[in-house]
């Protein structure tokens, strides 16, 4: 039994590991094809993070990967593509921001409400493509990537100063308006001009705890995970499969709308055309990376958010910042091909160790009927 266990992490760890090293040498490929130093850039980018205020960046960032990452893997864990995290992410944004400005409460509950608002438009948003799927069999894929289109023209639309939009003076930025200080998230000031720790990153931490107790530890964790590994048998077994789909594109839109809390409660308290994109896209990847765990989601969260950040100096160097934008494209691949190659070895292990079973116990009972 601890033998399997031990293939079973073997196995686990191998297809993250194949996918770093593999993306890591075909970067250093294209550099040389370019006529680059291959490793001077990864260099660079080490002794950049080695500043205390790049420092803070990248554990912000990885707040807020971290977030949007679990809103993907919980559909994963249903075998669903919920592909519309960053227009969740950024619909939920721009209306808790609204909302935050508007109103003037006490710190908690200020804050409190903020939270609320984003979750549930993250989930409303979300929940479109769920019901779609439920009531007329369209493919979340599809339905969540028109969504992402239709939130793109959906915010700039209320983003004008005729509806919520408020225009900064000299500049070509709209923004939500300004939210006052009682809805702002207090974080760790970390001194002498480094920045703040966004005290948002630590509530995303807390709910990777949760993500893994509902998943691992509860009823509905164990009627998720069966019904996305057969929906007909989770059926069969009395699950109501059309409610658990509805049910993980809720919570994933929900945790999809917390992931911009970070940067909002955070540092910008107002949602603008300048906020940031392209989280829910870069999450997908996290998710892959980390196989939908939470500490795996970590750890790959901090690699990305790692690559975003420490990344700053290299054009300063000569080298071209896209490095980092290529080295991401190729670890997509690499998790894809690798964990594929990953999976067919684990199932011929699998196999050739139930054949050798199979052979012992043969062995045995031939010896047993000599011996009558």
């Amino acid at each position: 039994m601890m033998k399997l266990d031990k293939d079973k992490l073997i196995i686990g760890a191998a297809g993250p590991v194949l996918a770093l090293v593999s993306s890591f040498v075909l970067t250093a490929l294209v550099l040389l094809v370019s006529g680059l130093d291959p490793i001077e850039p990864i260099r660079l980018m080490i002794d950049n993070a080695g500043y205390s205020d790049i420092q803070v960046l990248i554990v912000n960032y990885t707040g807020t990967l971290y977030l949007a990452a679990l809103a993907v893997a919980v559909g994963f864990r249903m075998n669903l593509f919920n592909i519309g995290v960053d227009g969740q992410y950024r619909l939920a944004a721009m209306f808790s921001a609204v909302v935050g400005a508007a109103v003037d409460l006490p710190g908690p509950l200020h804050i409190l409400l903020i939270v609320l608002v984003a979750m549930l438009t993250g989930a409303f948003w979300a929940g479109i493509a769920g019901i779609l799927k439920t009531t007329r069999g369209v493919s979340e894929v599809v339905s969540t990537i028109m969504l992402n289109a239709i939130t793109t023209s959906l915010v700039a639309w209320l983003l004008l100063p005729k509806n919520f939009g408020v225009q900064i003076p000299g500049s070509n930025n709209l923004t939500t308006g300004q939210i006052p200080e009682s809805g702002w998230f207090p974080g760790i000031d970390m001194g002498q001009g480094n920045g703040e720790i966004y005290g948002f990153t630590f509530v995303a931490l807390g709910l990777g705890l949760v993500y893994w107790f509902v998943i691992n530890r509860t009823k509905f964790g164990f009627d998720l995970r069966a019904t996305g590994a057969s929906e007909s048998a989770a059926q069969a077994s009395g699950v109501d499969a059309k409610k658990m789909i509805l049910t993980s594109m809720l919570i994933s839109g929900g945790l999809a709308g917390l992931s911009g809390m970070p940067t909002l409660l955070g540092e910008t308290h107002t949602y603008s055309l300048d906020f940031p994109v392209g989280v829910g896209f870069t999450a997908i990847t996290v998710a892959l990376l980390g196989r939908n765990h939470p500490v795996g989601i970590l750890f790959a969260a901090l690699l990305f958010a790692f690559l975003e950040k420490a990344s700053s100096s290299l054009d300063i160097a000569g080298y071209p910042k896209e490095i980092t934008q290529i080295m991401q494209g190729i670890i997509v691949i690499a998790v894809v091909v690798s964990y594929e190659l990953v999976r067919r070895y684990g199932m011929r292990r699998q196999q050739q160790k139930v054949g050798e079973q199979l052979a012992a116990g043969g062995a045995t009972k031939t010896d047993k009927e000599v011996a009558a």
